[in-house]
């Protein structure tokens, strides 16, 4: 191992993340390049258990910059999905309002405004491989840390329990880390997402599959937003995020396996809208993900501590922005630099040097998103998105 001082703060700990998403798996590929013992301990019981979402964009200054430096921009430009960034902006009608395809390709990965999209699953995969063999442990869902003596003991689900001097909580907006570092709970952010996904699209949804161009929809209305993504396996991925109260889902009366009752509420939620709409609806495969959407308190912070921290949406959970998976790995990497620079004789320092900046970035991100969330909502709000894409 290296014997720079910063290094030798990891020598000899074992490191666990709890969390294998983007974030926590960029993390342990860094750690492992300065050669710490890193163990992933994720819930999901292998990784093709539970299908990814949408299609997401990175950004030059944060997830791209982390895939840089952990040694992988060029496994992700053999895997990332040209032209999958373009969008188009459409009212009820199916009308295109605002059109990307048009526009001419830019694949330049100097240029700070490229924002090249990959599929959940493909960046996961391609983080996945860069690992050591036997990182991630899979089935492994936390139900309880406690300090143990100078360490940490995770207990998981599936009855194992192991210890760790340094914890990291990448485990997402339900996270049982956070709570070790702050008692601040996310506000409910005033909106639902029901999400679904439709196999075959070009077969099951040939309209909407023609209209999205290997792209992007957005049409917003009446209070809804709806956001159509294709993805490389031939499937769409589709979100329509409603103001509702924090309680609807238990209020709502809908079973949403049910297909009888959901084409009942989606003829009245979208009265009026296109036929073409109801491709995806009638397509879609049941049950569909009910989400909730939280955001952190604008003024959190807590004390930092010598061996646990929280990166991602443990840290600053906030509604969709195209930020989230951006920031948790540049979490992972700031983190990284931190825990192994020269420049911190303990490793609280280091991460009191890593928590500060993030939790400013998370909080102004925060901010952004919340706004995002009423002008989406509003009956402007597809005039307001065109201008938007237009400068």
């Amino acid at each position: 191992m290296n014997t720079q001082e910063g290094v030798n703060l990891l020598e000899n700990k074992r490191i666990a993340i709890v969390g294998g998403g983007p974030g926590g798996l960029t993390l342990a590929r860094l750690l492992q390049l300065k050669g710490a013992d890193v163990t992933v301990y994720e819930r999901d019981y292998s990784p093709s258990t539970r299908v990814q979402g949408a299609t997401l964009d990175l950004h030059y200054e944060s997830g791209l910059k982390a895939l840089d430096n952990a040694g992988l921009l060029d496994a992700f430009k053999h895997a990332y999905r040209p032209g999958a960034d373009k969008g188009r902006v459409v009212d009820t009608q199916a009308n295109i309002l605002y059109d990307d395809h048009g526009k001419d390709e830019c694949n330049d990965f100097d240029n700070e405004s490229f924002r090249p999209e990959i599929d959940r699953g493909d960046l996961r995969s391609l983080l996945l491989a860069s690992l050591q063999a036997d990182t991630v442990v899979w089935d492994s869902q936390l139900v309880q840390i406690s300090p143990r003596l100078d360490a940490w003991q995770l207990t998981f689900k599936n009855g194992t329990t192991v210890v760790a001097d340094l914890v990291v909580g990448a485990d997402g907006a339900h996270s049982k880390v956070r709570p070790l570092l702050t008692s601040i709970q996310p506000f409910y952010a005033g909106t639902t997402i029901v999400q679904g996904n439709v196999a075959d699209a070009a077969t099951a949804a040939p309209t909407i599959h023609q209209l999205l161009q290997g792209g992007k929809l957005y049409t917003h209305t009446t209070g809804k937003f709806l956001h159509v993504s294709a993805k490389g396996d031939g499937s769409i991925d589709f979100y329509v995020s409603c103001r509702v109260d924090e309680d609807w889902l238990q209020t709502n009366g809908i079973d949403f396996a049910d297909q009888q009752q959901l084409r009942a509420w989606l003829k009245q939620e979208f009265s009026g809208w296109a036929p073409v709409w109801f491709e995806l609806f009638e397509s879609v495969s049941l049950p569909l993900l009910i989400r909730p959407q939280y955001c952190v308190p604008f003024d959190q912070s807590w004390a930092s501590q010598p061996s646990i921290t929280l990166l991602g949406d443990a840290a600053h959970l906030m509604p969709p922005s195209g930020e989230g998976v951006n920031l948790a790995m540049l979490d992972a990497l700031e983190l990284s630099e931190c825990l192994t620079s020269e420049q911190f004789a303990t490793t609280q320092l280091a991460l009191a040097a890593y928590e500060k900046p993030m939790l400013e970035r998370g909080t102004e991100e925060a901010k952004v998103s919340m706004e995002g969330v009423e002008w989406m909502h509003t009956e402007s709000a597809n005039d307001k998105l065109v201008a938007l894409f237009n400068e």
